[in-house]
C-alpha cells in the first residue's frame, strides 16, 4: 500500500490483443524529528505498473502531481543490457487504484478526476511482461 504523488504522466502502451500496460513514477514521503527534533523528509521512488482497465483509467485521469493511493504486489524481474551486464528493476503492480485529488485541485488539469472517484481493481490475475497465461503455475 503506497500513498504518493506521480513524478510524470503515466506512459501507457497496448500489448497484443490491444491489452494496456501503464507505468509511471511515484514518489512517497516520510516527514519524522531526528534526535535534535529537526524536521527531517525522506523521498522514495517506485515504478507502478497498471494493467487493463486500471491502465486506461491512469491513462485518463492521472497526471504529473497525482495523489494516488496505490495497492499492489512487487515483482522483481532481471535482463541483460547491451554490454552484458545484469540488470534488476522492482516495480509495485497495481491491483487497486484510489485517486485521492481534491476536487479544488483537479481544476488545474484538464482531465483531472473529480473527488472521490477510485479505480476499479483487476479482478483476474495479469500474467508479468513477456509471459502468457500458459506460463502461470495456476
Amino acid at each position: 500500500m503506497l500513498i504518493g504523488n506521480l513524478g510524470k504522466d503515466p506512459d501507457v502502451q497496448y500489448l497484443e490483443g490491444n491489452i494496456a500496460v501503464a507505468k509511471f513514477s511515484l514518489a512517497t514521503t516520510e516527514t519524522f524529528k531526528d534526535r535534535a527534533g529537526k524536521l527531517i523528509s525522506q523521498t522514495e521512488w517506485h515504478t507502478v505498473v497498471l494493467w487493463r482497465g486500471l491502465a486506461e483509467l491512469a491513462q485518463k485521469y492521472l497526471h504529473k502531481g497525482s495523489l494516488v493511493y496505490i495497492e499492489g504486489r512487487l515483482r522483481t524481474r532481471s535482463w541483460e543490457d547491451k554490454e552484458g551486464n545484469k540488470k534488476f528493476a522492482t516495480e509495485v503492480v497495481g491491483d487497486n487504484l484510489i485517486m485521492l485529488d481534491k476536487r479544488a485541485d483537479a481544476g488545474s488539469h484538464p482531465h483531472a478526476p473529480h473527488e472521490g472517484i477510485e479505480g476499479l481493481g483487476n479482478s483476474d490475475t495479469t500474467p508479468p511482461i513477456g509471459e502468457t497465461s500458459e506460463d502461470l503455475p495456476f
